[in-house]
């Protein structure tokens, strides 16, 4: 297990740092390790995924106690702390330490043995023979997506410890099947891949939640899609062709001349796909006209030109 200091370490505050002071130290490090202010940058963009992963746990307060309880193990998906926590207390009961293992030194130190010693004796038969039937366990676990993944949907593999009905715990590999167009916190029931029964009883099922990561350029909106897209004072007066990105590929976006920063162009068609033969969203360019800096004299005199061109009244809706 690694030390339970290293997510607090990589955003460089104490283990007794509040939410405010985390979320600060976070914001500043992510802007300064940014993709999009580093371009290959291999090292910085390591950096931003470790920076946003630590925020990911401490930013959560369910998260953050968690880890301050069970170190890096309750970050591996699957992980169920209450079940974590009784194990624990079956175990220190049984060397007589039940609910503190500080009486018996560190966690690190222990070793557990034959788990189905510990767990034998929970399972069996009834006094008249007859055995058991327990339904198996319903597990949780996260899995995480790229944000294309999520909209174009798929396999998608997850790797978890199943408990089997003798009480030790089994890894598989399963491939999970992600709709298209799935969205940030859908959750998915995997039937009979939860925890095995005792005595012939069914198993539990197995509900994934769904954790999208943000696209570098693409915001969801519902089914449709939408980016910023700069483009020059020049272009914005008198129109341009623009080639722009679509989850496609890139096309040709037409700028109309006098185009205003704000508005919004559409690209029918190029946002969430839609289930079966259904139509998908639209891609949305949301225009922002960027103002060129530093202008000489010259420039500057030749501005006045677009004086009489003005909207005298380019206020009023203020007022």
């Amino acid at each position: 297990m690694a030390d339970q200091n290293d997510l607090y370490e990589t955003l460089g505050v104490g283990k007794d740092a509040d939410n405010a002071a985390i979320k600060k130290a976070y914001r500043k490090l992510a802007r300064q390790n940014h993709p999009d202010l580093n371009p290959g940058d291999a090292p910085a963009e390591e950096r931003f995924k470790q920076i946003s992963m630590a925020w990911e746990v401490l930013g959560d307060p369910e998260r953050r106690r968690n880890y301050d309880e069970f170190g890096e193990v309750s970050l591996e998906t699957g992980f169920d702390a209450d079940q974590a926590r009784r194990a624990r207390e079956a175990f220190g009961s049984r060397f007589g330490f039940a609910g503190d293992p500080a009486a018996a030194g560190s966690a690190h130190d222990f070793e557990f043995g034959n788990i189905d010693d510990l767990l034998g004796g929970i399972f069996g038969r009834a006094a008249d023979g007859r055995e058991f039937q327990l339904p198996g366990a319903d597990l949780e676990a996260s899995l995480e997506l790229e944000f294309e993944e999520a909209i174009r949907g798929g396999g998608k593999r997850l790797t978890l410890s199943r408990p089997t009905a003798d009480g030790s715990l089994e890894p598989e590999t399963l491939t999970v099947q992600i709709p298209p167009g799935t969205k940030d916190g859908a959750r998915l029931r995997l039937a009979g891949k939860g925890g095995s029964g005792v005595g012939g009883a069914p198993p539990g099922n197995l509900y994934v939640r769904l954790k999208v990561r943000p696209h570098r350029v693409f915001q969801r909106e519902g089914s449709h899609l939408a980016f910023t897209l700069p483009i020059s004072v020049r272009e914005a007066i008198e129109g341009a062709q623009i080639e722009v990105p679509t989850l496609d590929g890139r096309v040709t976006l037409t700028i109309p001349p006098g185009t205003d920063g704000g508005t919004r162009l559409r690209l029918r068609e190029k946002g969430v796909p839609a289930p079966g033969e259904g139509t998908p969203g639209d891609l949305f360019a949301r225009i922002q006209i960027r103002v060129p800096r530093d202008l000489d004299e010259a420039a500057r005199e030749s501005l006045a030109a677009l004086q009489p061109f003005e909207d005298p009244a380019i206020r009023k809706e203020l007022f």
